[in-house]
């Protein structure tokens, strides 16, 4: 079911989410203070890809600089991204199929909005990065 369910969302709005949080990575590697952040938009990016089977959880022993990295972040590409993830959630959520795949984006939104400190792992290993 995963499966299906991912490449239904490749098709209608995961490629395009893709390129937005391509387009992020690429502006914010221009600068050298901008690459932690650019590769936080790579990492987002991929799991924007492909979310089935995939979640979220707080990465152990990030401490301040994710904080003040997450501001930084929610200034420079977060605030658009999350707007990204929101309308296009509410327009998938429009029809009946496309629920499942808008609800996978309103669950992007704090991920996108704070990414650092976060990692992304898959749903059948969701303690892998904690030991």
């Amino acid at each position: 079911m995963k499966t299906i369910l991912n490449v239904i969302w490749l098709v209608f709005s995961g490629f395009w989410l893709f390129l937005g949080y391509l387009l992020a990575a690429l502006l914010l590697f221009i600068t050298i203070i901008g690459i932690p952040f650019g590769l936080a938009a790579l990492r987002i990016g991929v799991y924007a890809l492909w979310p089935f089977g995939q979640t979220v959880v707080d990465r152990p022993g990030a401490g301040a600089p994710s904080c003040v990295g997450n501001v930084l972040w929610l200034v420079l590409a977060g605030w658009w991204l999350a707007l990204t993830h929101i309308v296009t959630g509410v327009l998938q959520c429009l029809t009946i199929i496309g629920i499942p795949l808008g609800l996978a984006n309103f669950k992007m939104i704090p991920v996108s909005l704070m990414p650092l400190g976060k990692e992304i792992v898959s749903t059948d290993r969701p303690f892998a990065g904690r030991w």
